[in-house]
């Protein structure tokens, strides 16, 4: 598709006097910030700024169709001019070039041009290329499901779309018909890599032919009024429900790619020059005086009201102080506390006994009923199958394929549409991963976009979402369906982990985890889904259990195991046979891994003075290394003896049962241990 042809009739597509006015002082804006960044980086003030010259024009078209505070944001970081046009301010933008606590964007956290509001509706940007398409049809799912009139815009460069998500991105929205404004703004170079190493045809526009579904435009990106036409023809469409838009702009990229790049080492200087000549401001400004819509006089006062009004924002972001050190650890975590763990009291549950994986189902279905804004879906959830494990069958047919549903066959999908829908706040979803051995396809999304995003927006934005994940061995699964992945996820700042051991844990803390304000990472042992020794009483419905509790499993008084998991039965197992031998062994289940219970731990070692960590995770690097040292810094002077682990051995799992057995750790391992511990 091309733009509209401009009538005599409407000879500006509609803009009137004011309206062209203000279009030329924005783009002044965008460029005098970014010579006002420049400045500070040569001064050492600012650590890095990426610039949208040549890029104004194609922004501002596109940010003039839209509704500030109504329609959603994902910019990228050249998306300087869009944001402007959306309500971001000459001082919103300098207080963040210069990391002072009262930039609005991220509070200093994040480097200089990171965009956020949660008033306009952007939310908190990261440097990641690629990652905010899916979030950005998550988000638009939501607007669908609230069958709102809302558009979601999503921008990049030409070279971001090498990225496996945009086409991902392009799938899902296309399938659904979402209001999605895909914005690709090509300058012709991901930072050095001309885009012939890029994209095979040399465009975009070309390659996504075949997405029934999607509406394309080619613009000319430094042309306002063709880019504008397109951009009022795709919102048109996009408000009509008419499904996803593609706008391919051609731009031109007037400064190198960052202020750490020098295009004068992959870029001829006669291309530069030429560059220049298609500058969108002396363009739109040539049009302005031709035009008799300004003259000389309008023109020089514009300038230099934009010149007053940067100076004025760059005095006031100079003189603003810098983030106190005493905030650098807020807003890892909400605040927010659904339940008090404080003097929290376990009820006797009286339901029938339950097996683990029914107590998921039963746990998704009463808060499905609770909260009527709750989704499901991952791959093959839906359905009379219900995923793999049967967690969740039936759910579709008591609530509805439009709250549990299939995604397709794509992890980072489910994660950056989960992030999408959650930091809405107005849906929360529960998602299914279905091998944690599957799982690192949606790293990318848990690690950098989902973790950081309360932290990032300087507790602006909330990302309350749950991952379950089916992890761990002793079924025969080989390589590929047997990892241990907890300890990757504890590493991470932002995220809770939770693993429970028996069907009423997790029942409890599946409950607490969909109510809480945090993204978790949910564990689920699928050796354990129907042994009868994870098996209980059923909690009710109103059952919730805080995290960060861990439970005595069995008190005792000589040796400490601390364990999680499946290994907690084993280690009841070896703790049974121990007392036979007249040596009492207190086994602790920590339930959650993030948040720790530093309480119960340090309170048996130091009442035992001997302690052995088992988990079936490796031995190098496993999470027992770090209760390890939590006991050794904590209760050195309290032990009697050296602290021990038992783990799997460091070796992927194996197919065949006897090798599978000899790599993980096994009842007799754990016993071998505490006979070692019990002789010191």
């Amino acid at each position: 598709m091309s733009s509209k042809k401009i009538s005599a009739k409407n000879p500006f597509s509609g803009l009137n006097e004011k309206e062209l006015l203000k279009i030329f002082r924005l783009m002044l804006v965008s460029r005098k910030l970014d010579e006002k960044q420049l400045i500070y980086t040569k001064q050492g003030k600012q650590f890095f700024h990426i610039g949208a010259p040549g890029h104004e024009a194609a922004q501002i078209a596109v940010g003039m169709t839209l509704k500030p505070t109504v329609d959603w944001a994902f910019p990228y970081y050249r998306d300087l001019s869009l944001s402007l046009s959306l309500g971001l301010t000459s001082k919103d933008i300098l207080l963040s070039a210069l990391h002072r606590a009262e930039d609005p964007n991220h509070g200093g956290r994040m480097m200089p041009c990171h965009y956020s509001s949660k008033h306009l509706r952007i939310p908190s940007q990261s440097s990641c290329t690629g990652t905010q398409f899916l979030e950005a049809v998550g988000t638009a799912m939501g607007a669908k499901k609230n069958t709102s009139k809302e558009i979601v815009y999503v921008s990049s460069g030409e070279g971001t779309t090498s990225e496996g998500e945009f086409w991902e991105a392009l799938n899902w929205s296309t399938r659904d018909k979402l209001p999605v404004l895909f914005h690709i703004q090509n300058n012709r170079f991901a930072i050095s890599v001309p885009l012939h190493e890029q994209v095979t045809t040399g465009s975009i526009y070309t390659l996504t032919e075949g997405y029934k579904g999607l509406n394309r435009y080619h613009a000319n990106g430094v042309d306002f009024f063709n880019t504008y036409d397109i951009a009022l023809d795709a919102t048109k469409k996009l408000r009509n429900g008419e499904g996803p838009v593609l706008i391919w702009s051609d731009c031109v990229r007037l400064l190198p790619h960052s202020s750490s790049d020098d295009h004068k080492k992959y870029r001829k200087q006669e291309e530069i020059e030429e560059d220049k000549k298609k500058d969108p401001i002396p363009i739109f400004e040539n049009f302005l005086l031709k035009n008799k819509i300004a003259n000389e006089k309008t023109i020089q006062k514009i300038k230099e009201e934009v010149i007053e009004e940067v100076n004025s924002s760059a005095y006031y972001a100079e003189t603003a102080s810098e983030p106190s050190q005493e905030t650098c650890e807020l807003y890892v975590y909400s605040s927010n506390e659904i339940v008090s763990k404080d003097n929290f009291v376990e009820p006797e549950h009286k339901g029938n006994n339950i097996v683990l994986v029914d107590a998921i189902n039963h746990a998704l279905a009463e808060e499905l009923k609770h909260n009527p804004k709750m989704l499901i879906f991952g791959e093959d959830v839906a359905g009379d199958k219900g995923g793999v494990f049967t967690a969740t069958r039936g759910l579709t047919k008591q609530f509805g394929e439009d709250r549990v549903f299939n995604s397709p066959i794509a992890e980072a999908s489910i994660a950056g549409l989960a992030m999408g829908l959650a930091l809405r706040g107005d849906f929360k979803p529960v998602v299914e991963i279905q091998f944690g051995d599957y799982i690192w396809p949606a790293f990318m999304q848990i690690r950098n976009e989902i973790s950081t995003f309360h932290y990032r927006s300087n507790g602006s934005w909330n990302c309350p979402l749950v991952i379950r994940v089916a992890v761990g061995g002793y079924i025969h699964g080989g390589v590929y369906h047997s990892q241990s992945i907890e300890n990757f996820f504890t590493h991470i700042p932002g995220l809770r982990v939770v693993f429970p051991s028996t069907a009423s844990d997790a029942k409890g803390l599946l409950k607490y985890a969909i109510r809480c304000d945090d993204p978790v990472m949910f564990l689920e042992h699928k050796g354990m889904y129907r042994q009868n020794f994870a098996a209980t009483p059923e909690p009710d419905e109103n059952y919730l259990l805080p995290f960060g509790i861990a439970k005595v499993r069995k008190v005792g008084d000589d040796i400490t195991i601390l364990t999680y998991g499946i290994m907690v039965q084993r280690s009841l197992e070896a703790a049974r046979t121990m007392e036979e031998k007249g040596v009492s062994v207190e086994v602790i289940d920590l339930r959650t891994l993030n948040p720790l219970d530093y309480d119960t731990i340090l309170n048996s070692a130091k009442k035992t003075g001997k302690i052995l960590i088992a988990h079936e995770d490796t031995l190098f690097s496993g999470f027992g290394g770090e209760l390890a040292a939590i006991i050794s810094s904590e209760a050195f002077e309290y032990l009697d003896g050296p602290i021990l682990r038992v783990a799997a051995k460091d070796s992927p799992v194996p197919y065949a049962p006897s090798i599978e057995m000899a790599i993980l750790p096994q009842t007799q391992d754990i016993l071998n241990a505490l006979e070692k511990l019990a002789k010191y």
